[in-house]
């Protein structure tokens, strides 16, 4: 009788209680998932005043107090494609041409001629060797800025007779870019050529600062030749001119050889 009276009354129950009891260990589990994430969530949030610190730590400068940074070594970058140099370029400015005739001899041969006829048979030379070569005037306005592997200025000495130790040629490099490699090769290819000795007690201010060198772009060395003596050394000059152009040539391709162009 008792029992009837039990069931009865667990039958008369509202259905949702039913159902909170028949699920009453779920819902707990759930609340205490929620008490336990609120917790953490207060615990690590920041407060308005931490984000204040931070900023002043970061900007105030001191190393100590400032957030560690991770150095991170630098690397070489490898260059994988492999760039071809630039073809090379010789400039060749034929002394006093186009603007005066230079020393002038007796029977009226002049510097600006025999200088002019070198410097043709140089850049003939060259572009047989597939070297592109550019001939200048004395002021040319192409010498601005120039940028070539290399610039060669043609003179001659003058006509007049002084001494028999008038007789050579000589040489002055650049005094803005190192031009000695070209200084050297010029030298002793043209010795070897003409036979002609060193004449260095003569070089001149107004070849080692020579207006060209100024003219030109940073970077190209340039060297001013003297091929000779029109006096005693004319023969070779005009009949042999064959000899300084070689000279020139073999000097201007030394010099190539040992730049790697």
């Amino acid at each position: 009788m008792t029992q009837s009276r039990f069931d009865g009354r667990a039958r008369q129950r509202p259905t949702w209680l039913r159902i909170l009891g028949a699920n009453l260990s779920i819902l707990v589990f759930l609340a205490i998932g929620i008490v336990i994430m609120f917790a953490v969530y207060l615990r690590f949030s920041p407060t308005p005043g931490d984000a204040e610190v931070v900023a002043q730590l970061v900007s105030s400068g001191d190393p100590l107090n400032a957030p560690l940074q991770k150095v991170v070594a630098a690397r070489p970058v490898t260059q994988r494609v492999v760039q071809s140099q630039a073809p090379a370029r010789i400039g060749l400015i034929a002394g006093h041409t186009g603007n005066d005739s230079g020393a002038v001899c007796d029977d009226g041969l002049t510097e600006a001629q025999v200088n002019l006829t070198i410097a043709q048979g140089v850049a003939k030379r060259l572009a047989d060797a597939g070297i592109r070569a550019d001939i200048f005037l004395e002021f040319d306005p192409r010498l601005q800025d120039f940028a070539g592997t290399a610039l060669v200025s043609i003179h001659a000495d003058s006509c007049d007779y002084f001494n028999d130790e008038a007789t050579g040629f000589k040489i002055a490099g650049s005094g803005y870019t190192d031009s000695s490699q070209l200084s050297i090769c010029v030298e002793h290819a043209y010795r070897e050529a003409t036979d002609l000795p060193f004449h260095a007690n003569t070089i001149t201010p107004h070849m080692t600062d020579y207006h060209a060198f100024r003219e030109i772009a940073p970077g190209t060395e340039a060297i001013i030749i003297e091929v000779g003596f029109m006096n005693r050394d004319r023969d070779l000059l005009t009949n042999q001119a064959a000899r300084p152009i070689t000279g020139v040539t073999n000097g201007i391709l030394c010099f190539l050889r040992e730049n790697g162009s």
